[in-house]
């Protein structure tokens, strides 16, 4: 044997399904499974085994390995049992991945772009060699590529992912056959464990993003970790969520959902010598403390946020503004020539009493009363914003109240003004050319 095929352990569908792309890529290749996988893999192969095959590290003699192709990883510390080959000096190895950055896995050809799921590249050669493809493959492989994009609805997904989704259900894939193989491994173990961490829950904010940490100890083997650590992460309704593992052996999984590209948890999870995505991420700690584990995650995601876009990146300065005495009519003028479809009222210190919008307007029903002040008709309940918040959250708080725009202040002063248009600019990247 000289060619073998790997993935990573905790082998998930993407990683399955990447390894059996690359059996029908390289047909000289054997594919080799790690005895560590998600709990749904373990499922289907257990029904699938006669028509995937594939074989296991014990089975292999590695002096005899020339070649190692790589799949969805791009670490040695991820791969097991194969980390054995790392410094075969005559050794060819082919990569194809789709996290970022690069790892430390040095390879003489290899395919490494941001996409969502590594089958989506993967599919780009196999749809360029003319390989044929059957059915149950084809759902296998949209298996893999909707659970690492969320059903293309996790935002690492590029529209190259949908274009290959949609190549495969030309194939054939079977949405109801991937429906079933991606629904949660959810127990009664589960169960328990989400239970415990309800009753323990904890949020922070960390640059305006809302994080929870939930540390739990665990008895044996716990499959479905991810599911429970999503489903608290929904929950709570939080921007983060992640829950510290940990049992008597003291080894610590750490797992991490987020619900926002910016927390990019893959990255976070590099550091801890794991890896992942930026919406998902885990790593497996060894003689660790769950407190001190914690700690430094804080620390992971305080420093990657400092370079992430804020309300203060965003906002209009300075501001137009009026004082709350200005008549009603000199407002109106202000709006049109200034073409804005509000203002905020401030008293002589910048501290800001309200807003005055158009709508405010339609308030007047007799033409004394533009020569009334714009106290008298503006909304005092005014929606505010701190600079150091995320765009995201702006958007959350406009959508709530139904506003187009929040002002930004600071130790309780006007410093600036973010628009519903502004955050569009920003999330849509519709900037001027």
């Amino acid at each position: 044997m000289e060619q073998v095929i790997v993935t990573h352990r905790n082998t998930d569908f993407d990683a399955m399904a990447s390894l059996i792309c690359a059996s029908i890529l390289y047909p000289e290749a054997t594919p080799i499974l790690s005895r560590a996988v998600n709990a749904n893999v373990k499922a289907f192969l257990s029904i699938h085994k006669d028509i995937f095959e594939t074989i296991f590290w014990d089975d292999i003699d590695p002096d005899r390995v020339r070649r190692l192709i790589v799949v969805d990883v791009n670490r040695w510390n991820r791969l097991g049992r194969a980390q054995a080959l790392r410094d075969k000096s005559d050794l060819d190895i082919v990569l194809w991945d789709h996290h970022a950055p690069p790892g430390d896995i040095a390879a003489g050809w290899q395919c490494q772009e941001p996409m969502g799921a590594v089958i989506t590249l993967m599919l780009r050669k196999l749809i360029a060699d003319d390989r044929p493809l059957s059915p149950m493959q084809a759902t296998l492989f949209l298996a893999g590529l909707y659970e690492d994009t969320g059903s293309l609805l996790f935002p690492a997904t590029r529209p190259e992912d949908a274009r290959a989704a949609a190549f495969l259900l030309e194939k054939g894939a079977d949405l109801a056959i991937v429906g079933n193989l991606l629904r949660p491994a959810y127990g009664e173990k589960q169960k328990d464990i989400l239970f415990n961490m309800l009753q323990e829950t904890r949020r922070e904010t960390i640059n305006g993003y809302s994080i929870s940490f939930n540390r739990q100890r665990t008895k044996g083997h716990v499959g479905g970790l991810s599911v429970v650590v999503n489903m608290y992460r929904q929950i709570l309704n939080v921007d983060a969520a992640f829950g510290i593992f940990s049992n008597k052996d003291d080894r610590c999984m750490v797992i991490g959902r987020s619900a926002v590209e910016a927390l990019d948890l893959g990255a976070v999870m590099r550091r801890l010598g794991g890896g992942g995505h930026p919406a998902a991420g885990s790593a497996m700690l060894k003689s660790a403390n769950p407190e001190a584990i914690e700690g430094m995650i804080r620390d992971l995601i305080q420093g990657n946020q400092q370079a992430s876009v804020q309300i203060s990146d965003l906002m209009s300065f300075p501001v137009t503004a009026v004082p709350p005495d200005i008549p009603m009519k000199e407002a109106a003028m202000i709006l049109r020539e200034k073409g804005c479809t509000g203002m905020p009222v401030v008293d002589s210190d910048g501290r800001i009493l309200g807003i005055i919008s158009r709508r405010d307007f339609a308030k007047l029903r007799q033409d004394r009363q533009y020569d009334a002040p714009v106290k008298a008709f503006m909304s005092a309940n005014v929606v505010t914003i701190e600079p150091d918040i995320s765009p995201m959250q702006a958007v959350r708080l406009m959508i709530r109240h139904d506003i187009g725009r929040l002002p930004v202040v600071e130790d309780g002063r006007l410093i600036g003004i973010i628009t519903r248009s502004d955050a569009m600019t920003y999330f849509y990247d519709l900037l001027p050319s």
